[in-house]
């Protein structure tokens, strides 16, 4: 199957190329009657377009929203949500001296020797443009799990070898590196500077919480819970790694160290003293804060001279001009909390299934 949907009980299909007239997305599976206003998904969109700070690329795309089917009078209908955006500031002619070159850390080689065909403006469909409709699909799915008392938010926690020290919530959204830290995130813009300012471009790490989460969600074998978040973050572009709760730190600990004692709470539910499971044992929430670190790769378009070679595997020298992002991690931001809302979202409906009583 070619893969452009995601999840069982709650779908989301994406659609469109960077180049191309449109992007977006159809959600199947909503159930009805949840209150859906346009501005809820514009305002995630907003978060996560194109040309809203110098440290983004310089491509101006509103990305307004139009909401085509599935809502009615305010509220979903139970049918298939569907949403467009259109691409108003495509420029292809940046491409078009490099469209036979294949450009390094980009999918041209591999979406060629795939299909033996491919869009090469902008990337087509391999372009993170595609993102908008993750973004506008997990803005509904936000909206569903806020029924259940459930939140989502994410930061950016490093850019190289810059590291939030403090975590003020609040400050998030009011840098443009949405970083929690705001001594931290001035390094981090002067950081982006210098590395547009040499033609170069910087990698870094996400993290994305889900608080409220209800224990129970997730399946116990192949669709464990922390299995669908992780196909999901690797279905990011830029993605090159995931980890979940304590990570890659387990291998440094012993099981005394790492197991999380259980306790009851003051208002009778069970939960416990600390969080190294990340929310997550045996494949099926436990109610503890779901935490998620996504390590993002440095934007492969930058502008310096390198090596690569054609179509037919001569060898050449390639540049890429345009418009590209420094540093993809701002507007990861918003991508990685769609992508757990609608991995939240699927398997809450999917637990509604699982028995009578939920």
């Amino acid at each position: 199957m070619p893969g452009n949907t995601f999840g069982q009980a709650f779908r989301l299909t994406t659609w469109g190329e960077s180049h191309g007239p449109s992007v977006g997305c159809v959600v199947d599976g909503c159930p009805a009657g949840l209150e859906l206003a346009v501005e809820a998904i514009q305002r995630e969109l907003d978060r996560r377009r194109v040309g809203q700070s110098k440290v983004s690329s310089a491509r101006q795309e509103p990305d307004q929203v139009e909401i085509m089917s599935g809502v009615f009078e305010g509220r979903t209908t139970g049918t298939p949500i569907a949403m467009m955006v259109r691409n108003t500031d495509a420029k292809s002619s940046h491409y078009t001296n490099i469209k036979d070159l294949y450009r390094p850390g980009h999918a041209d080689y591999t979406w060629d020797v795939k299909y033996g065909f491919r869009d090469w403006r902008g990337g087509g469909r391999s372009s993170a443009r595609e993102t908008i409709g993750r973004v506008a699909g997990g803005a509904v799915a936000k909206l569903l799990l806020a029924r259940y008392g459930v939140s989502i938010v994410a930061w950016t926690a490093q850019l190289g070898d810059l590291v939030a020290q403090t975590f003020d919530e609040d400050e998030i959204e009011r840098n443009i590196m949405r970083c929690p830290d705001a001594a931290v995130a001035a390094q981090m813009v002067e950081r982006v500077d210098a590395a547009r300012r040499s033609l170069d471009s910087l990698g870094g790490i996400v993290e994305v919480r889900a608080r409220g989460v209800p224990p129970g969600l997730g399946e116990p074998v192949f669709d464990k819970l922390q299995a669908d978040i992780g196909k999901a973050m690797f279905s990011i572009p830029a993605i090159k790694g995931v980890e979940m709760g304590e990570g890659f730190g387990v291998a440094h600990l012993r099981g005394s160290e790492n197991n999380d004692p259980f306790v009851r709470r003051a208002d009778g539910s069970i939960g416990t003293t600390s969080n190294h499971h990340g929310g997550i044992l045996g494949g099926i929430s436990t109610g503890e804060e779901i935490t998620v670190r996504l390590a993002a790769k440095p934007p492969a378009s930058i502008a310096q001279r390198q090596q690569t070679v054609d179509r037919a595997g001569n060898p050449s020298d390639i540049e890429i001009h345009g418009r590209h992002d420094p540093t993809v991690l701002p507007r990861l931001v918003p991508i990685a909390e769609a992508m757990l809302a609608l991995v939240l979202a699927d398997h809450l409906l999917r637990q509604r299934l699982a028995r009578a009583d939920f």
